[in-house]
């Protein structure tokens, strides 16, 4: 299996595709503060936002195309609070009227990766996402405290959780702790001790940095490093 992706031309969206599988597979799909929006062959779904990690079933030969949403951008581009898309991931027929939802198939069966990239292209000439995303984003991947960032965007820490809802599905303690946890996934799979990643990614120490693994992958560290470096 192969998997690529590149930006798709639209500020905190990413084209990516994922070529076929010959034999079936099972996959633990990680939460990253986004959601996506999927075509499979035959239909066109959304994975929204994960608070947690969830299991995939890869039939043969399935292939995805895809666009994935950064920074808040997916509820502005497709017309969906996050909070509605939290662990879910309905067809987009279930969203959208069924006529466009049609039209847009049709478009991506003949070419996926052209077609959604032009789609992109031409939903954000309309969509006007919330400012907050990427600046919120921004001040999770640092590591920012909830009462910091709200400090710094004149919000209270009540009015900052209702605010990022929509946006990212939870909060930004959740989107921290989620990024902080693909961050320490990067420091790990280069090689550098689990010590030494929970020291750089900001945990107390490495039993901390095993329980937020294990809290937000279901899996010890070890235990997802492995599984990650035998997944073709």
């Amino acid at each position: 299996m192969t998997y690529r992706e590149r930006p798709a031309g639209v500020p905190g969206v990413v084209l990516w595709e994922q070529l076929p599988a010959a034999a079936p597979g099972r996959a633990r799909i990680l939460p990253d503060g986004c959601l996506d929006l999927i075509w499979d062959g035959r239909r066109l779904f959304i994975a929204g936002p994960d608070s947690s990690a969830r299991w995939h079933e890869r039939p043969a030969g399935s292939w995805y195309a895809a666009l994935r949403f950064s920074a808040g951008t997916g509820p502005a581009m497709l017309g969906i609070p996050a909070s509605d898309l939290l662990d879910q991931t309905p067809d987009l027929a279930q969203a959208w009227p069924a006529a466009d939802v049609r039209r847009l198939a049709e478009q991506v069966a003949a070419d996926p990766p052209a077609a959604l990239a032009g789609w992109a292209a031409r939903r954000a000439r309309q969509a006007v996402p919330d400012p907050l995303g990427p600046r919120v984003q921004a001040m999770a991947r640092a590591g920012t405290p909830a009462a910091r960032m709200a400090e710094r965007l004149g919000l209270s820490t009540r009015q900052l959780h209702r605010r990022c809802l929509p946006v990212f599905g939870y909060g930004p303690r959740r989107l921290a702790r989620i990024l902080r946890l693909g961050q320490a996934l990067d420091e790990a799979r280069a090689g550098r001790p689990l010590a030494g990643v929970a020291a750089a990614c900001g945990y107390a120490d490495q039993a901390h940095l095993c329980r937020e693994v294990l809290a937000l992958a279901g899996a010890t560290p070890t235990a997802l490093l492995a599984e990650i470096d035998t997944t073709p």
